[in-house]
């Protein structure tokens, strides 16, 4: 279990994160393969937007592909807001990890 707390601008934030054995294992590979060399210098430690942000695009990856709606309200669960949700949607959108196609009702997110 992992907990989150502090603020996203105004906003409070209380999170609380259930991972199962592989998703720390997958968070453990992905420390290592991000572990800077000895010689070179420490990078600054991960944000509380940072650590949501790579939370968001590993719920999209994990779905591969999910509608608008579906992946707002996930993301609106994430952040504990409607308008911090609708944030990491656009930026969602905006990122070259992230396909959006035109669905019959709404916009469909995939990964890749």
């Amino acid at each position: 279990m992992l907990r989150i707390r502090g603020t996203i601008g105004d906003w409070p934030v209380d999170l609380t994160l259930e991972l199962d054995e592989g998703d720390w294992a997958q968070l453990g590979a992905q420390l290592q393969a991000t572990k800077p060399a000895a010689s070179q210098a420490t990078a600054a430690p991960l944000t509380q937007d940072d650590a949501i942000w790579q939370i968001a695009k590993d719920m999209l990856r994990k779905a591969g592909q999910m509608s608008g709606p579906e992946l707002l309200d996930q993301l609106e669960g994430l952040t504990g807001s409607t308008a911090a949700g609708k944030r990491l949607l656009v930026r969602l959108r905006h990122s070259a990890e992230v396909k959006v196609h035109s669905g019959a009702d709404a916009p469909l997110y995939s990964w890749g």
